[in-house]
């Protein structure tokens, strides 16, 4: 028997599809609550789009309810009700389309509405059903081999045959990007530097590893075992990462570097100079995708007298590990993630290390981070409760980013009680504790420009010790052969200087790949534009040139955490397929472009 709240999703869901069918906008109205939110990905906007109130909704609406013609609109499994809301899941159809939703109830009204593409009719993965059979049973004259195909895919794909889209970028977000696209039969070439997928990772620090739970990091179809660590080494992420460009059949040009890329718009292609190996070849894809993590070119502060330094200096990025530096003296400039991971691996290799911290800097444990802010949806516990990644995925996805820190900040209330004695100890050393400019702590800060935090694994006991010695609240004033010198007045002497001062735009490497002046066409990515610390207005409701069409024809951005990468990957997959099958993908609410200037 159906329970209370899952009657009134359904009656909910029943008369929402009734008015749309009806194409009566001002009922469909009349069935969201005064505060509402309609987050679509992909499947009414060919975007990704947050709808702010009845006004907003009706706009889009009447834009696009006559193409997109929804139907079929059902409740899936049980609606839940807690605090005076009812969540419910569902599924629905579109003329082009097949998706799924998730819906809040506020006194019978939709507080917030998701929803999202799924697959394409006519377009589906192969998958399920639809895989290929890997074999042609009988005899047969000429017969070609599994391998000798996949030889021949690729001795022909960007030689004889161009690929539709290039990938630049063959970390975990353009590897699972290209899997999708992989699925989705659409020809994909992913461009990478380094010698093997993974290495990225292999080249760093031998204590890196992630700070995020296994349950959060994913990558698209193929799950980490389930006795893979908690928190994973970088090396088994590097092995991992290459097993999945192998198991996945991609097209995977590693110690290949792109060297320039121009838009012809009479043939709406691109023109993609690459070193591949030392060979220099052209591709000519329609799609270009920038899938280089979250962030552009390494930030290196100019200090005077840098380049009077005896000692080394280095970008955090170029970090190779602690060991060379026993009994020696380091410095390192900042008080991010990897600052703290750097210092703890100089003190662990017996160096005597000294952070500068310039601003403050929020810390979240991580234990209290998975069981506080994560464990709900990404934990055994979760799973236990059939909550799968998919499931936990749409989930977050469902919240808007206009109200999200409203979530987020309960979480971070608790967590100052929880590690109230850590936070004490880390102020009485002089560390600048913050919480966010409201308080929503690590993953709005991350949204928000993606800096000024530190995801705890064992440096901020370091910090509070006294073991990593500590300068708050002031830079690098000038540099000196064998010391630096603080805006302070102070002077620390230094054999090794490391820069922990974060990345540029993403854009940067468009403005050096394609020119300055397709990348200030393009803007800013990243960031919500919600007028907090390094998040400068005007609002965007999302964030800026993710996942979605930009101001360049045929250009897009991918990147995130695994989560992220993971999860939107998906939804710049359909677009992209959609696009190569030639379905009409009029773009709802492209926006405003906030240039670099």
């Amino acid at each position: 028997m159906e329970n209370t709240a899952s009657l009134q999703a359904a009656d909910w869901l029943e008369r929402f599809g009734a008015a749309l069918k009806a194409r009566d906008i001002e009922a469909i109205s009349g069935l969201f609550a005064d505060e509402c939110y309609w987050r679509d990905l992909v499947s009414f906007t060919w975007n990704i789009k947050t709808m702010e109130g009845r006004a907003e909704i009706r706009s889009m609406l009447e834009a696009t309810l006559a193409r997109v013609a929804p139907s079929n609109w059902k409740l899936q499994g049980d609606a839940s009700e807690a605090d005076g809301v009812i969540e419910a899941w569902f599924t629905f159809e579109t003329e082009a389309a097949r998706g799924k939703g998730h819906l809040r109830l506020k006194d019978g009204r939709a507080w917030t509405l998701l929803t999202t593409m799924t697959e394409l009719k006519g377009h589906e993965e192969r998958k399920g059903p639809n895989r290929i059979k890997g074999a042609e049973h009988g005899v047969h004259r000429g017969r070609h081999s599994w391998l000798e195909r996949r030889q021949q895919e690729e001795a022909e794909l960007g030689y004889t045959k161009q690929p539709y889209c290039v990938i630049i970028g063959g970390g975990q977000g353009g590897i699972g990007l290209g899997a999708r696209l992989k699925r989705l039969g659409v020809p994909t070439i992913i461009i990478e530097r380094n010698e093997r997928a993974g290495d990225s990772w292999r080249n760093r620090y031998k204590s890196l590893c992630l700070h995020d739970p296994v349950w959060y990091d994913h990558m698209p179809y193929l799950p980490f075992p389930d006795d893979w660590p908690v928190f994973a080494p970088k090396d088994k992420v590097g092995d991992w990462l290459e097993m999945y460009t192998r198991v996945m059949e991609l097209n995977y040009w590693s110690r290949t570097e792109a060297l320039g890329a121009k838009y012809d718009e009479a043939s709406g292609e691109w023109e993609v100079r690459v070193n591949r190996d030392g060979e220099e070849i052209t591709l000519r894809p329609k799609q270009l995708v920038f899938a280089l993590g979250v962030s552009g070119f390494p930030n290196v502060p100019k200090i005077e007298g840098a380049e009077n330094f005896k000692g080394v200096q280095h970008h955090s990025s170029k970090h190779p590990g602690g060991e060379a530096w026993a009994g020696k003296r380091a410095v390192v400039l900042g008080s991010n993630n990897s600052a703290h991971d750097i210092c703890a691996d100089l003190w662990e290799h017996g160096a005597d290390v000294t952070m500068i911290q310039r601003s403050s800097t929020h810390i979240a444990p991580s234990n209290s981070l998975m069981e506080l802010a994560l464990g709900g949806l990404y934990s055994e516990e979760a799973l236990a409760k059939g909550i799968d990644t998919d499931t936990a995925d749409l989930t977050f996805a469902s919240v808007p980013y206009r109200i999200m820190h409203t979530f987020h900040i309960p979480v971070y209330e608790e967590m100052k009680k929880r590690d109230a004695e850590l936070y004490s100890r880390l102020e009485k050393a002089g560390f600048l504790l913050d919480f966010g400019d409201d308080g929503s702590g690590l993953f709005m800060k991350y949204l928000r420009r993606g800096s000024g935090y530190y995801i705890d694994v064992g440096a901020s006991e370091l910090v509070a010790n006294g073991d990593i010695k500590l300068k708050s609240g002031v830079n690098i004033a000038r540099i000196k052969e064998h010391s630096v010198e603080l805006s302070d007045g102070t002077e620390l002497e230094a054999d090794l200087l490391v820069y922990a001062t974060g990345y540029g735009s993403m854009n940067g490497w468009v403005a050096k790949l394609v020119s300055p002046e397709v990348a200030d066409k393009v803007g800013k990515c990243w960031g919500l534009g919600s007028a907090t610390t390094k998040d400068p207005g005007p609002w965007e409701g999302e964030l800026r040139n993710m996942w979605k069409p930009t101001a360049q024809e045929n250009m897009w951005f991918h990147g995130g955490n695994l989560h992220q990468s993971r999860h939107y990957s998906r939804y710049l997959a359909l677009q992209l397929k959609a696009r190569m099958e030639g379905l009409e993908t009029p773009v709802y609410g492209q926006g405003q472009v906030h240039h670099l200037r």
